[in-house]
């Protein structure tokens, strides 16, 4: 084995390591301790939903359609009713932007939204923009079961993964030169 092909084995060791996981995350029921009671009274922060409705979904609604979201310092920001059947909202292939007041959050990292209703609903995604956060995108693209939140929590993933990833990195950079390096003396070669 040449040299050149020894030293790039440890960066393509590392990428595919990287490439691993990025597969999307599905939605799922929200813990059997998410609490809208916990929504904090504090109205001073105003934040943009953008929610785009799936192309296979029903041709509209008229169910009732709350959103729940928030950082993972507990900030939380409710709106119980989006849905307004004389407006159009949540039609088939459309996209519906709502001006929603709430506490202050930082980095958003969990959303749930809830429907009750007859008639079913499958949002594509729900995009906020918050003061203090990056903007932040969440893919549904499944229709949203009956009377439970539904949706992501992100919060601890997001707060462990800044302490670890650093960590995490190093450990792929050792084990890529280690195993270059093995590569190296089994072929007879100096690394």
């Amino acid at each position: 084995m040449n040299k050149p092909l020894l030293f790039l084995l440890p960066f393509a060791f590392i990428f595919i390591l990287s490439e691993a996981k990025s597969s999307r995350l599905q939605p799922q029921a929200a813990a059997e301790s998410f609490n809208i009671s916990y929504i904090q009274s504090a109205a001073s922060c105003s934040y943009t939903a953008v929610i785009t409705t799936s192309c296979s979904s029903t041709r509209y609604t008229r169910d009732q359609i709350s959103i729940s979201f928030g950082d993972a310092y507990g900030n939380q920001i409710y709106a119980p009713r989006l849905d307004d059947p004389s407006s159009r909202a949540f039609e088939r292939c459309s996209t519906d932007t709502y001006q929603i007041n709430g506490p202050c959050a930082y980095q958003i990292c969990y959303l749930y939204l809830y429907r009750t209703g007859p008639d079913g609903w499958k949002p594509k995604s729900v995009k906020i923009y918050g003061y203090n956060s990056r903007a932040v995108t969440f893919y549904y693209d499944v229709f949203i079961p009956s009377d439970i939140w539904y949706g992501f929590n992100l919060c601890q993933s997001a707060s462990s993964s800044g302490r670890h990833s650093g960590r995490k990195w190093f450990m792929y950079v050792v084990l890529g030169l280690t195993v270059g390096a093995l590569i190296g003396w089994m072929t007879g070669e100096d690394t």
